[in-house]
């Protein structure tokens, strides 16, 4: 199973930090030696961007501890 972890940004700078953020995820899972298939950021509007890991659901404790994550949803 495959998980979408989410973190939510808002406002006019909220696309900048979340690119920011999503470069933070990435070295965060090297580290960690986690396995991950997306690491990126998406902006939903103006004012609503998100940062997100898409990854195994193994991972998703590890990920939801340490970097308290907003919501996750299941990617079919």
């Amino acid at each position: 199973m495959t998980i979408k972890i989410i973190w939510d940004f808002r406002g006019e700078d909220g696309y900048q930090t979340a690119k920011h953020h999503a470069i933070h995820l990435k070295e965060f899972c090297d580290k960690n030696q986690l396995d991950y298939q997306i690491v990126d950021a998406e902006k939903l509007n103006d004012f609503h961007t998100i940062a997100y890991i898409v990854t195994k659901k193994q991972n998703v404790v590890i990920i939801r501890d340490a970097l308290k994550p907003h919501r996750a949803e299941v990617v079919v």
